[in-house]
């Protein structure tokens, strides 16, 4: 069956703890839960999306820290059952040497993109969980990736982090991927209780009407626990407020991509 070029989604911010990786396998959870083959690429030394997809990062013989080093097959590193549904490439602590060592390669930004090419007709999307950093693994995303996810949390600093984000978005652009863009910024642990929030999240839509999704994540417990059983929110508690704001975001994604219309679901 034919099937056209996946997008490819780097879920990314320069701060920690704003749920990247919560983000990242719920969306992709979500969305195949609609009908879309997803794939998750975990380049995150901490391994925090290949845990939260129910795979022990600690038992793992081939991730993509030996696609990225070893010129290892992806497809070699490739997990087809996670509890997530979707298709994942892990990652574990391995990572944190191997970005000392693409130091030394040609082309170092490129290695990713190369080692994706592969897979682009096999799925509808594939996002990719970056590291809470401005690093090569992160630049090697942003390389391969087609636009950028950005979960936001609504506090004082965000809009400044944003700001810095968007630079650098616009430099990797002009430089090595003039196809980059910022598909979106999502509003995550969203408290209604909280002014500030409040007052970021009007910031937000006001300043940057077209980037900002209207969906909202809540701050929820289940939402927060579901990583620690290996699982998306979906699979550990659907009706929990965090797992339906999730799958609303699914549907507003799916809606502002036209190739969504063509979704076939063939993952196996």
């Amino acid at each position: 069956m034919f099937r056209s070029q996946a997008k490819i989604v780097a879920i990314a911010n320069q701060k920690g703890g704003v749920g990247k990786t919560t983000t990242c396998v719920n969306l992709a959870a979500s969305l195949v839960s609609k009908g879309a083959a997803v794939l998750v690429v975990d380049i995150d030394p901490q391994g925090n999306a290949t845990m939260a997809s129910g795979i022990n990062k600690f038992e793992l013989s081939n991730t993509i820290c030996q696609v990225l080093i070893d010129n290892s097959d992806i497809s070699d590193a490739l997990v087809t059952q996670t509890n997530g549904a979707y298709h994942l490439v892990p990652a574990n602590e391995d990572l944190t040497a191997a970005e000392v060592k693409l130091l030394d390669y040609l082309a170092r930004e490129f290695r990713l993109k190369n080692a994706l090419e592969e897979m682009r007709y096999s799925y509808d999307y594939i996002f990719i969980d970056c590291p809470p950093s401005l690093n090569l693994l992160t630049v090697n995303a942003m390389c391969a990736a087609d636009s950028i996810l950005v979960p936001l949390q609504c506090e004082y600093f965000a809009l400044e982090g944003l700001t810095l984000l968007i630079d650098t978005v616009d430099q990797l652009a002009h430089a090595v991927n003039p196809d980059l863009k910022i598909a979106g910024i999502l509003r995550t642990m969203y408290d209604n209780r909280n002014r500030l929030c409040s007052d970021v999240s009007n910031d937000l839509k006001t300043n940057l009407p077209e980037l900002v999704y209207d969906t909202i994540i809540p701050r929820n417990v289940r939402l927060a626990e579901a990583p620690s059983y290996g699982k998306p929110a979906l699979y550990y508690d659907k009706n929990s407020p965090g797992s339906k704001a999730y799958c609303a975001l699914a549907d507003e994604f799916l809606a502002k991509d036209p190739q969504s219309v063509n979704l076939k679901n063939t993952q196996h």
